[in-house]
């Protein structure tokens, strides 16, 4: 795991120190034409982002604010001079430019990060970090208010958009500096050239992600699998073609536009992976073409998880059984393989898809606000697409704005706003490549809005409107000019509203993943090789009487299976436990706690002990674990499903009921809650009564189904009384009560003694 000194948490606490000048006044008066077109942003809490702002402090004070506020970033902000240029830090006439000055300003609060916005700070980081703070961004170099502006409005927007850490975020806010500012010569106010090395600089080490090699206890045993060199652990994706949209003018997609581009996409997916957790993980086929090449002992798993910003994925790992079977380890192996053994975004920039079109790119207005955009084509893992396109639509999501993305793969960037556009198009213009004055004009619609052409089954009244509203654009509408010369179309009978946040969010519709496969154990139990095979599809039952003899047939067929819910064999757990019809509560989940730790599942097991166990909430109570493994295993075990009633006869059962429950769907969630926490612990030990069908007498697996009155359980194919309808209409949760043969014939009795007058 990597080391959590610099990660910025769930939320990041900022103390921003501004500089007021003397003469701020008097500026404001006069200033320049670049400085009114340049949307300077405003520091403010947004996302997972807390701002404190002072403003020309005495140290004093900040002292008092660092120590009550205890922010993990501080940004020391140095005043503004005349050529637009950013100067030292100066509070009230007071300069602070000497290192022992600056690093005096720090005595018992120490935090994370300290941001230092003022030219020549290599001094001033060295202080600061040989007094405590992990870690520095400075400036080596002189630079303008408006890079400065840029680069910091890049590294606050990944940070109020994403739990990361504080080298990723620098490492995506340098890629949106050196891609809009160093690309455009616009480090300095006067547009001269400077050397591709100037920009932010960091102080501090880069995160790395340790990996605990598990201990391996017969060593002997395992000599002849460990012999050869075992892969720690192999990821296998396919690298796919992504469209991107950047917001800009570019004359050439040259190394100094894709390079850029590429670092950032790349510490993005860095954001999102460092930060991601695995959330289950089930045993699955390996790749036909790389199966033959597999040695002894390596297992392949099929994972989900859940990056930083909650976007799903899942991946096909191959490794050890050691590695596959521990989910913290098996984790940290796919963080460690995905960051920092690989580079994820290749950009193409030899392909043909990679030129620059003749004709003018298209433009929306749900796509960056309808400013100028290029585009730009990338080699993608699948993985890294599934990310990128879950996030496109996220409005609170600013790390694809910082990049200038406005569109992936023809899916618009929902949180990209008016004044991005303006800013961004500020740097092009200060190269000479303003696009936005006469070229963003839109003279007429594109092929791709033009209705098709009317045909002779329309009425004329639809020609008349078809015709008009070709013509709309030109003579019934109005252009409006936007702050920095933008110039758009909008109809005279519609607002202008912003359409790419009005767009529903799409969610994917993830296919759910068991914990575990089932799988089909070889005849003989010859030791050979177990063959995995999927479970049948489920009959469909029809409302009404059905046929016995489909459901014998269909009872028969499940009896031939045997069901092993685990991909490796469970090995009895050999616990101390008392039998569970003794066992307290307290004992019992004591040694299911130890039983989840010695499996592997350390992410079921809260920091706060036994006190806190489990963590999961049904009903506002906490899971009541020790009845709901009574009452499933005291009614056959979890192999039976929807033989049992888990709303009527289980949940009832447990703390978390009340007489005033309104809860629905509260089957599947013990279901599920059960299969988390103890159907492993149900396989590994002998609790599970042995019942049978009080019909054929049998306990093979099948459509079991038990009495209401007297609990004794059947195979619902067994029962061929007519009339009793279908298996599906027990199974559900709020279903027909289930009551056996010998029970009816003793209701009924004492029905017609009751109403003979003799009871």
């Amino acid at each position: 795991m990597f080391h959590t000194q610099g990660a910025l948490k769930h939320t990041c606490n900022l103390l921003a120190v501004l500089c007021s000048e003397p003469a701020e006044s008097k500026r404001n008066q006069d200033v320049s034409e670049e400085n009114r077109r340049f949307p300077f942003p405003e520091i403010a809490s947004s996302g997972r982002l807390e701002v404190q702002t002072l403003k020309n402090p005495t140290p004093d004070e900040f002292r008092k604010s660092l120590d009550s506020w205890q922010p993990n970033l501080v940004y020391l902000q140095g005043k503004q001079l005349e050529n637009e240029e950013v100067g030292s830090i100066s509070w009230g006439g007071v300069e602070l430019s000497s290192p022992e000055a600056v690093s005096g300003l720090f005595s018992s609060t120490i935090p994370t990060t300290v941001y230092l916005e003022v030219p020549d700070g290599e001094k001033l980081a060295r202080s600061l970090h040989s007094k405590g703070v992990p870690y520095v961004i400075y400036w080596k170099n002189s630079f303008s208010c408006y890079a400065a502006s840029h680069f910091r409005n890049a590294l606050l927007s990944v940070i109020q958009s994403s739990s990361c850490h504080t080298w990723d975020a620098f490492q995506l806010a340098d890629a949106s500096f050196r891609l809009y500012c160093l690309r455009n010569n616009c480090v300095l106010p006067d547009g001269e050239k400077v050397d591709d090395e100037v920009g932010p600089i960091i102080f501090g080490e880069p995160p790395r992600i340790t990996v605990d090699v598990p201990e391996i206890e017969d060593a002997e045993e395992d000599e002849e699998s460990t012999s050869g060199s075992l892969p720690a652990i192999k990821i296998y994706d396919d690298d796919v073609n992504m469209r991107f949209l950047i917001c800009g003018v570019a004359s050439s997609l040259d190394s100094r536009l894709l390079c850029p581009l590429e670092d950032g996409l790349n510490a993005l997916l860095s954001i999102e992976m460092r930060g991601s957790k695995l959330h289950n993980r089930v045993s699955a086929l390996p790749p036909p073409l790389q199966a033959g090449t597999f040695s002894r002992g390596v297992v392949t798993m099929r994972c989900d998880l859940s990056t930083s910003s909650s976007a799903h994925i899942s991946l096909l790992v191959s490794g050890s059984a050691q590695t596959c079977f521990d989910d913290q380890l098996l984790e940290n192996h796919i963080k460690s393989e995905i960051i920092d053994k690989s580079e994820l975004i290749h950009t193409l920039p030899n392909s043909d898809e990679n030129k620059l079109p003749t004709s003018e790119p298209r433009r929306s207005v749900s796509v960056a606000c309808g400013a100028a955009v290029f585009e730009v084509c990338m080699k993608v893992p699948t993985w890294a697409s599934q990310v990128l396109r879950q996030l496109a639509p996220d409005i609170s999501y600013r790390n694809f704005v910082a990049l200038g993305i406005a569109s992936i793969q023809g899916l618009a960037v929902a949180s990209f706003e008016r004044e991005d556009a303006e800013r961004l198009l500020f740097f092009c213009s200060m190269q000479g490549t303003n696009g936005f004055s006469t070229n963003l004009k839109i003279r007429s619609p594109p092929s791709w809005l033009r209705p098709p052409p009317p045909s002779r089954k329309r009425a004329s009244i639809c020609q008349e409107i078809t015709t008009s509203g070709l013509n709309g654009l030109a003579a019934g509408s109005r252009t409006f000019m936007l702050s920095n010369g933008v110039s758009l179309p909008s109809m005279t009978h519609r607002r202008r509203i912003k359409i790419a946040a009005l767009r529903p969010i799409p969610h994917v519709r993830h296919q759910k993943m068991l914990p575990f496969s089932r799988i089909l154990v070889a005849d003989g139990h010859d030791g050979g090789p177990v063959k995995a095979n999927l479970p049948p599809p489920p009959a469909k039952h029809n409302a009404g009487i059905t046929p016995p003899s489909h459901r014998k047939s269909s009872s028969a067929s499940l009896a031939k299976q045997v069901i092993s819910l685990n991909p490796l064999p469970l090995k009895k757990h050999g616990c101390g436990r008392s039998p569970l019809h003794v066992c307290s509560e307290e004992e019992f989940l004591k040694d299911v706690m130890q039983f989840l730790i010695l499996r592997g599942h350390n992410r079921l097991i809260p920091q706060g002990g036994l006190a806190e166990f489990p963590d999961a909430i049904l009903n506002a109570k906490r899971l009541d674990l020790f009845n709901l493994y009574r009452e499933v295993v005291t009614r056959g075990g979890f192999h039976v499903g929807n033989g049992i009633n888990w709303k009527g006869q289980v949940f009832s059962k447990m703390r978390n009921h009340t007489i005033t429950n309104r809860m629905t769907g509260v089957g599947n969630t013990l279901k599920r809650h059960y299969e988390t926490y103890l159907l492993e612990y149900e396989l590994a030990h002998d609790d599970v009564d042995g019942e049978c069908c009080l019909l054929c007498r049998s306990s093979a697996p099948g459509d079991w189904v038990n009495c209401g009155l007297c609990g004794e359980w059947a195979h619902f194919g067994c029962d061929r009384r007519p009339g009793l309808g279908a298996f599906k209409d027990y199974a559900k949760t709020d279903g027909l009560e289930y009551i056996c043969p010998q029970c009816s014939v003793t209701s009924y009795k004492k029905k017609m003694k009751s109403g003979n007058g003799y009871s």
